[in-house]
Order: structure tokens, then sequence, then C-alpha cells
């Protein structure tokens, strides 16, 4: 999967579209990220010893990765990912400025 967590990422389609975020989560196996900020969904929560009042909550839920573009921290624009290997290691890296995106 080309996104890791703390990746900077563009929505590129659905219902947030154009919003960037922070991927908080990845999950591999199933080709889904968590990003910040984006697809806030409510839940029902009851009344626990977590959560004495229940209520509402908002919280954000996974979106398939095919959804989000890697954003370039060279010039803030959203690019696909290709991988190149470096000194023997497999790197990520940017299809527009061919700059490597791991640090």
């Amino acid at each position: 999967m080309f996104v890791k967590k703390g990746d900077k990422v563009k929505v590129i389609t659905g219902k947030d579209k154009n919003k960037e975020g922070v991927v908080l989560e990845a999950f591999p196996k199933k080709d889904r990220v968590i990003v910040e900020g984006v697809n806030i969904v409510k839940k029902h929560q009851k009344p626990n010893n977590a959560a004495p009042q229940g209520g509402i909550l908002e919280k954000e839920a996974p979106i398939h990765v095919s959804n989000v573009q890697v954003i370039d921290p060279s010039n803030g624009q959203a690019t696909r990912v290709g991988y190149k290997v470096v000194e023997g290691k497999k790197v990520r890296v940017s299809k527009k400025t061919g700059e490597v995106l791991d640090k």
C-alpha cells in the first residue's frame, strides 16, 4: 500500500473531496485508511463507565485508499506514488517531482 501512517493526503473523490488531512491509521489488508477530519460519522453511544453520559459521538471512519493521494512535501500538490531502490532500500517516490517521500 502506498500510504503510511503520518502521511499528509488529499481526498480525490467522495463527499469529502478536496479535503486534506493526516493518515491516523492504515489497514493494508482491507485497503482502507483513517484520515484526520475526513468521513466523519455519528455513533450513538450507550452510557458506560468510560462515558457515563453516553450520547452521540462524532468520529472518523475508514475510507478506501484509492480515494486519497499523497501530498508532495516539496510543492504541496497531490501526486501519485512510485517506487525506486536507493542505496539498497526500496523507497516511495513522487511521480510529479521525483523526490523521495520516505524520511
